[in-house]
């Protein structure tokens, strides 16, 4: 269920809403249709929500399609006009650079960077809030990006983990997990993806597949002697959307005072 303020949104507004938009509509059914209750401050912050999140998507799906590679952190690059790569492997944001515009960098070039999987989902949830997030406010949330792993997410991304859930949305990051990986070949312990929709995943290094699909990859990759196949965990990991709006909407009210003003 979605409760908006102190009311449930009825099925057929959300037809009316979102009706041409396949992501959106796929999330706020999914949502609509689930056990849980979902509430919403208001309606234009579920619109934020499934906006960024159809955004998230798109980014997914355009990063698959770029030039941009699967490397170990090691093996790591990036294009030096907006990043050091440090030792370990991640990419640190240079003094001076607008954060808005590396981070569409990765996109524009994708040919200078390759990562990690886990990485490469930091990276997809940031090309998203691009598309959302006016460029002024992204640099103000993310000014010292560090693009590593789940460790150094910036605070204001707000990501969390949440176990057992049943009804993941496209959008969220889920894990598929590979406990018999062959040792000589750790970067292949499991694999973050992307949720798409009509039944297929992002992850970076395999691509585009039904979670069967990377299963079917990761039991590649295990140990001589294996007893244990691959798996979809039950965790979901996504952004904090309502810290977001919180943020954007703010953002929005200081600048339409400021054009009144003006």
């Amino acid at each position: 269920m979605i409760r908006i303020g102190g009311r449930l949104l009825e099925q057929e507004e959300i037809r009316k809403r979102y009706g041409n938009n396949s992501v959106k509509r796929v999330a706020a059914n999914k949502l609509f249709s689930s056990s849980s209750t979902y509430s919403y401050r208001s309606i234009e912050a579920l619109d934020f929500e499934l906006d960024a999140r159809a955004a998230i998507v798109r980014a997914a799906v355009e990063l698959n399609e770029s030039a941009f590679s699967f490397r170990v952190f090691k093996e790591s690059k990036c294009n030096p006009e907006y990043w050091e790569r440090t030792q370990i492997g991640g990419f640190l944001l240079k003094p001076n650079v607008s954060p808005y515009r590396a981070i569409k960098d990765i996109l524009r070039n994708s040919r200078l960077y390759g990562t990690e999987c886990s990485t490469a989902i930091v990276i997809v949830f940031y090309l998203g809030l691009t598309e959302i997030l006016p460029e002024e406010l992204f640099n103000e949330l993310f000014a010292n990006l560090y693009l590593m792993n789940w460790k150094y997410l910036d605070k204001d991304l707000g990501v969390r983990s949440f176990d057992n859930i049943s009804d993941p949305l496209p959008g969220d990051c889920l894990y598929v997990a590979n406990p018999d990986v062959d040792p000589d070949t750790p970067e292949w312990q499991g694999e973050n993806v992307i949720q798409l929709i009509n039944g297929r995943y992002y992850g970076h290094g395999i691509g585009i597949r039904t979670i069967d699909g990377f299963i079917r990859a990761l039991n590649q990759h295990r140990k001589r002697g294996a007893t244990r196949s691959a798996y979809l965990t039950d965790t979901v990991v996504k952004p904090d959307y309502m810290y977001l709006f919180g943020r954007y909407s703010s953002a929005s009210r200081v600048l339409a005072l400021h054009k009144k003003q003006v």
